[in-house]
């Protein structure tokens, strides 16, 4: 494994619940998680979430706070 941050390729990676992370773009992402297909460095990638997870509440919640 490299830990070298620097030089590491990552992607951002979601979840159903719509909930973003970034994870070692040559890795498969864990259970229940897939590849958005945004790959760069540690510090693209997070700011790549920052722009586009603009609602933190899992899609769920949101979903049930329509109907209600």
């Amino acid at each position: 494994m490299n830990t070298d941050t620097e030089s590491t390729a990552y992607a951002v990676v979601v979840n159903d619940e719509e909930q973003y992370s970034i994870w070692w773009a040559d890795r498969q992402p864990p259970a229940g998680w897939r590849q958005t297909g945004f790959q760069g460095s540690r510090a693209d990638c997070l700011a790549h979430v920052d722009e586009v997870w603009t609602d933190m509440r899992p899609r769920s919640l949101r979903e049930r706070m329509v109907t209600a």
